[in-house]
């Protein structure tokens, strides 16, 4: 069929009315008539007339529609297609999308590093070289990236058809454009499974778009298949018709300070959006920026032969993929003149109901009315504190110190659960989030930047919040790192009178074993600290001053006294007398602590040179810590051993693991008993 004899062109208006050549398109539209219609498309009075109603019937057809979804976007009258375009935008569907069945099977039993290589490969086609005009048939090998799912270029597109779109439109008060786009974009955004990195980098394309900033996006990997969201238009755009400005107008201030404030909001939404929903990864939550930070500024932590996390970063697709995508956020919201301080007010206030989500047609009156995302402001305040470690920046990125006190405190608060919400919550947090609390605490750490508590009761407050989550995040990892915030910020506390209270609240009122572990290596610290084999001044906060007579507290009987009762606590009701189902959990829950209590009072017992300076012989009569602790953990292990052998009540309880543990208490049992002789020698 030629040309000439296409319905499009014969049914061209006036031939037929606007509203009869639209049905005319419905019903001829096909990938093939796809070129007529570019064509037929560029008359600027008809794509005025009839171009916001042909969005939705082109964006089933993408990648190949796009050229007329552009032109709609340059000629048609965009205050219509706007709004078509933002209606698309959120009726993609994007659980819709599968993944393609043959290339995926036949690298099922492919080796990793096949695997690897294969998806930053692009299938190789044949392509027009640069002299094909002046040699016509001559051809190169090229890459092209893989097909995007239909949803995700759907996306891409109507992305790019906005930026186009907002930059026509001329208005006293643009931003009640603006304000609708950026709810749609985020909206659709927040719907999508997967991909999301490729959704991430045509949001920063078209918000550069729409503020006009020229710095090229970063280049992302080949295997994102975002190395081109279609063609780049050059052809001229149409004006608005509708126009109440004049294309050379300046916004007025106020109206140019909503615009960039309602980008920076939408930039702190997408990253809380894209970050709080990255997937669960083993030992990698989120940006795993707690690990990184520690492998940089701790090599000597790091086991040798195995693969560090920050190695995985720098090998492994997916997660190369989440740094590019954070890269470009970064990047942008500095192009958006987003500040620290604006970063970290927002992220220590009450988040308000952003301007506008309640009805579109209540677009914010002022900048001051439009609220950063809180955690995405967090978030990125995070990123750029880790980004000037983890890439040798050599810069704090913010006039304003950043210290553990007052600073991270307040973060801890506002950002994590509120422990007067009941200790169950806090830790249970998504994982990207504990993660990147935790990291600016690490930050403060490296910098020495600890402040000064107001009271001991806000230092004590600080220490049993990352305390529970040293003991309730379910990631070992995250765990790790909040132990070590812990038991950093507790040594950096000058006055050991406040260590001690925390050691012994810990050790009196936390429900948590493991947290207990913890206060008994904290005690046991301070006390190795404080009484070195061999005198010395001036060292670390157990030793005196040379001009100060009065020593630490942990130099003296007087601080394991006051623990002795939840260091070594009398156990026979707890697992001598008690039913013995109840004795089992009891010994279950807290074997790892009796452990602890145990190894610690043999090392003072060894420790000859600590038997009179702290009263050790004393300690160990005056506690009971041989009836009271010792002798029931014996009689208890004795119990649940014949329990479990022919036939008894805790039969199913035996297993190897179970069996090894209450050897290993016999034995340090044993260890302990004997060390009691040292008393004698000294």
């Amino acid at each position: 069929m030629s040309a000439t004899d296409n319905p499009l062109i014969e049914a061209l208006p006036p031939a037929s009315d606007y509203l009869t050549y639209l049905t005319i398109i419905e019903y001829n539209l096909t990938p093939e008539n796809l070129p007529v219609l570019h064509r037929v498309l560029q008359d600027e009075t008809l794509t005025t007339n009839i171009g916001w109603d042909l969005v939705h019937l082109l964006v089933p057809y993408l990648p190949d529609s796009e050229q007329c979804l552009q032109d709609i976007a340059r000629l048609g009258n965009p205050r219509e297609v706007i709004l078509k375009v933002t209606e698309s935008l959120r009726l993609i569907e994007y659980e819709q999308q599968d993944e393609p069945e043959g290339p995926i099977d036949t690298l099922a039993g492919a080796t990793d590093s096949r695997a690897r290589a294969e998806s930053c490969t692009y299938p190789i086609k044949t392509a027009p070289t640069e002299e094909g005009e002046k040699r016509p048939g001559s051809s190169q090998m090229v890459e092209l990236p893989p097909p995007l799912p239909l949803p995700v270029s759907q996306f891409v597109a109507l992305l790019s058809m906005l930026a186009i779109l907002h930059s026509r439109i001329k208005t006293k008060y643009p931003s009640r454009f603006l304000s609708t786009t950026m709810q749609a974009i985020l909206g659709s955004f927040s719907n999508a499974e997967s991909h999301r990195e490729e959704l991430v980098l045509a949001i920063v394309k078209a918000v550069k778009q729409l503020m006009g900033i020229e710095r090229p996006a970063l280049p992302s990997r080949k295997s994102s298949g975002v190395l081109s969201s279609g063609p780049i238009v050059t052809a001229k755009s149409a004006l608005d018709p509708e126009a109440t400005t004049a294309s050379g107008d300046e916004l007025s201030p106020h109206e140019s300070a909503i615009q960039r404030k309602l980008l920076q909001s939408f930039i702190t939404h997408v990253i809380e959006e894209y970050m709080l929903n990255l997937p669960a990864d083993e030992d990698v939550p989120g940006m795993a920026w707690c690990s990184r930070l520690m492998e940089k500024v701790q090599p000597e932590r790091i086991i040798p032969g195995t693969q560090t996390v920050s190695e995985r970063y720098q090998r492994e697709e997916k997660l190369l993929r989440r740094i590019d995508a954070i890269g470009q956020l970064v990047t942008l919201a500095q192009d958006l003149k987003l500040t620290d301080e604006e970063l970290l007010s927002a992220a220590i206030t009450a988040e308000k109901v952003a301007a506008g989500t309640d009805g579109e047609d209540e677009p914010p009156a002022s900048a001051e009315d439009i609220p950063l995302s809180r955690l995405g402001s967090m978030l990125l305040f995070t990123a750029r504190q880790t980004s000037n470690i983890l890439y040798d920046t050599g810069k704090l990125g913010s006039s304003q110190p950043f210290a553990i006190f007052p600073d991270h405190q307040e973060l801890l608060k506002n950002c994590l659960s509120s422990p007067a919400q009941g200790t169950g919550t806090l830790g249970t947090e998504p994982e990207v989030l504990v993660d990147a609390v935790l990291a600016l605490g690490l930050v403060c750490l490296e910098h020495n930047a600890i402040g000064e508590p107001a009271t001991d009761e806000r230092f004590n407050e600080y220490l049993q919040v990352t305390a529970l989550l040293s003991s309730n995040c379910p990631s070992p990892n995250l765990r790790g790192h909040a132990h070590y915030l812990t038991s950093t910020v507790l040594r950096s506390q000058p006055d050991d009178n406040a260590r001690l209270t925390f050691i012994r609240d810990t050790l009196e009122h936390c429900p948590f074993e493991n947290l207990k572990v913890s206060a008994v290596g904290w005690i046991k610290g301070e006390t190795i600290e404080a009484n070195p084999p061999t005198p010395h001044h001036g060292h670390g906060h157990g030793a005196p001053s040379e001009d100060s007579e009065t020593p630490s507290i942990f130099a003296t009987p007087l601080a394991l006294d006051s623990l002795a009762p939840f260091l070594f606590p009398s156990l026979h009701a707890d697992l001598v007398t008690a039913p013995l189902q109840d004795a089992w959990i009891a010994f279950q829950t807290n074997v790892s602590f009796y452990l602890a209590s145990l190894n610690f009072v043999y090392l003072l017992l060894c420790a000859k040179h600590l038997h009179h300076k702290l009263a050790i012989a004393d300690l160990w009569q005056n506690a009971g810590v041989a009836g009271s602790f010792l002798q029931p953990l014996r009689d208890a292990n004795a119990r649940f051993r014949e329990e479990m052998d022919s036939g008894g009540r805790l039969t199913d309880e035996r297993s190897d693991t179970v069996l090894a543990e209450m050897s290993l208490l016999d034995v340090t049992l044993e260890r302990v008993t004997k060390a009691v002789s040292f008393l004698n020698e000294t």
